[in-house]
């Protein structure tokens, strides 16, 4: 099964923790960040990995290879312009040939990603949106979804004012059918929670959420990142 990482952010907000090291790389538990998730993605049969890389791309390289070490085959799409999240795939259209995941390298997760999975291959739709509840709704996408669990509104970092009750949050995994490059403009920034989905669902396409089983850890700001190290610590969180 295929999968990709997205993993080409400069980290510019965890300078000056970034400068020498590519953000993917910061420890988390003894371990990387992005090797956190090649090791969920294995554990879960996705064996085909693609990631995305921008910033000191070679050291991640260097460490990561071939991807044999942890028992899968790892593809790196070094891009030269960030291209968004979801611009990112562009690059990979004939690697994505079957359905695949999406996951963010910006987080810590040990959700169980193959009942995701089996519940996006059992509806067969186009795109299913991983979902979890946090306290802090402004700092993600929010969804709303229908009894069905069909997505009816999608707020990308909503304001206060702006959020409803009952919402739930994008938690940057993604399972997808290749049918998704149709949505994809052939050139420019593009990302899923500003730009994609809402062109879907303003055009009628259905999306889908489904809530994960499990948590999840952010570490993109310099707080967020001290209070991974501090619940790994704590044995707040168990690793995947």
């Amino acid at each position: 099964m295929k999968a990709m990482v997205l993993a080409a952010g400069r980290g510019a907000r965890l300078r000056p923790l970034t400068d020498t090291c590519p953000k993917p790389l910061l420890p988390l538990g003894g371990r990387p960040l992005l090797e956190h998730a090649i090791v969920l993605l294995a554990r879960h049969g996705f064996d085909e990995v693609a990631v995305n890389l921008f910033h000191l791309p070679e050291k991640i390289r260097s460490y990561f290879g071939d991807g044999s070490r942890w028992g899968v085959h790892l593809t790196y799409s070094v891009e030269t312009e960030l291209q968004g999240t979801a611009g990112a795939l562009r690059s990979l259209r004939t690697f994505f040939d079957q359905p695949f995941l999406v996951y963010y390298a910006d987080n810590l997760t040990n959700m169980d990603l193959g009942e995701f999975w089996s519940a996006h291959r059992r509806e067969g739709e186009l795109a299913s949106i991983g979902l979890h509840r946090e306290d802090d709704p402004c700092r993600s996408g929010i969804l709303r979804l229908d009894p069905r669990g069909r997505v009816v509104e999608f707020i990308e970092k909503p304001r206060p004012g702006q959020v409803f009750p009952g919402y739930q949050i994008n938690c940057g995994i993604y399972a997808l059918e290749p049918g998704i490059f149709a949505w994809i403009p052939a050139e420019g920034a593009w990302d899923f929670g500003a730009d994609l989905f809402p062109r879907m669902l303003a055009a009628g396409q259905p999306l889908y959420g489904h809530p994960l089983q499990g948590h999840l850890l952010a570490s993109d700001t310099p707080e967020r990142y001290a209070a991974a190290q501090a619940a790994i610590a704590a044995g707040r969180f168990t690793l995947p």
